[in-house]
């Protein structure tokens, strides 16, 4: 009974598979001070202490891993579109790109496999890897429109393209839809009120822009009190249309 024990035991084990994973640990040395020769067919003269001294050359576990090319299977944002080879850090493609499926190892057979179709290619869905990044930052925001508490003003593409530029965004007017109704001013009833505006993207991905506006005036006396983190505030709509229609055809990209 015992005889069958071990040997159903040892079977067992045998049958476990131990998992193999290089390990960079390696260190690259050479010797400070070169032995003497020796003669040939004779004994080698014995070293020193000082033979024993190294230098390091290389320490592989430190060491740039170099980039890995991968082949996408569909668009990842900041990346690229299906198809599409790139050549990124070995831990970002590992964790963001084959874990979960998004890329597969560059292989010809990959290439030809994952390459667009002529149908994939004339349905443009994404501008740019960056594009759909640039219209998530836009609907995260709320731009503060400043507008002149003392003179007649009307909001027109240029009022949003300066509050943009102050903002970090650098945008052109004809790739700015604003609503159909005239928003005009001075007028203190509009004050903290909320608008939405479209931005187009390389004439193809629109953001829907939220937009308050603040009075100023020049003079210090009659300026309206600071209101801190106003947009964490909640706001009323300033029209009764949520959205401007969007143009089907923009004539300029952003």
């Amino acid at each position: 009974m015992l005889k069958n024990i071990c040997v159903t035991q040892f079977n067992l084990l045998k049958s476990v598979t131990s998992l193999q994973q290089q390990v960079r640990t390696t260190f690259v040395l050479k010797r400070k001070y070169d032995p003497l020769l020796h003669k040939t067919n004779q004994k080698p003269r014995r070293m020193r202490a000082k033979h024993f001294i190294y230098e390091l050359v290389e320490d592989t576990l430190v060491k740039k891993s170099p980039n890995m090319e991968v082949v996408l299977k569909t668009f990842v944002e900041g990346v690229g579109d299906k198809g599409d080879v790139v050549s990124m850090k070995p831990n970002f493609v590992y964790n963001k790109l084959l874990l979960p499926g998004l890329a597969t190892y560059k292989t010809p057979e990959n290439i030809a496999k994952y390459a667009k179709t002529e149908a994939e290619k004339s349905a443009v869905k994404h501008s740019s890897p960056y594009a759909q990044r640039t219209v998530n930052m836009l609907e995260s925001i709320v731009l503060a429109v400043i507008m002149n508490k003392d003179e007649p003003w009307v909001i027109e593409p240029w009022h949003i393209k300066a509050s943009l530029r102050k903002a970090g965004f650098h945008c052109r007017e004809e790739c700015i839809t604003l609503p159909k109704e005239r928003i005009e001013g001075p007028d203190l009833r509009k004050e903290n009120k909320e608008f939405n505006c479209t931005i187009t993207i390389n004439k193809l991905e629109q953001a829907n822009l939220k937009c308050r506006i603040h009075h100023w005036s020049t003079d210090p006396s009659e300026r309206l009190p600071y209101v801190l983190e106003h947009w964490k505030l909640p706001s009323e709509p300033l029209l009764d249309v949520g959205l401007p229609e969007r143009s089907e055809t923009p004539e300029k990209q952003a």
